[in-house]
């Protein structure tokens, strides 16, 4: 598993010795078998110093990511499941779901468009009616 590379996005791949793992127990109900295994998996990523983040991928996580790292660290955890194992391949899945979604690229630039003559038309007929019944719902002593 060490050499094994973690694939994000084609042209960015992540060597799992870059990842670091930690193992604590995992909260809520479970019995006996909860109180001595450690299920919680939390998977960390340097996405600030990791060599193998191209540069420019680099500053676009960094910058979408800022809330979510801890000194370019990005920390990801997973207790859903009881075994260890399930919770190492949820976590794993969730931090490539976070750092595809992150390193997306930028949508395209907005055209500037205008509404058509009929739309326009359309839109100042609807407001006429819908001021023609509020008016006729008046009382006399109120109309202005």
């Amino acid at each position: 598993m060490p050499d094994e590379l973690i694939e994000v996005r084609p042209g960015f791949a992540i060597p799992a010795a870059e990842l670091g793992w930690r193992f604590s127990r995992s909260s809520g109900p479970g019995g006996q078998h909860v109180n001595t295994s450690d299920s919680r998996v939390e998977v960390s990523f340097d996405v600030a110093r990791s060599p193998s983040v191209p540069e420019q991928l680099r500053r676009r996580l960094l910058e979408r990511l800022a809330r979510r790292l801890t000194g370019g660290v990005l920390t990801v955890a997973a207790s859903e499941h009881r075994s260890q194992l399930r919770n190492r391949e949820a976590a794993t899945a969730r931090l490539v779901s976070v750092l595809r979604g992150a390193s997306a690229p930028p949508p395209p630039a907005r055209r500037a468009t205008r509404p058509t003559r009929g739309s326009v038309e359309r839109r100042l007929d609807g407001k006429r009616r819908r001021a023609q019944t509020k008016r006729l719902r008046r009382r006399d002593d109120e109309a202005g």
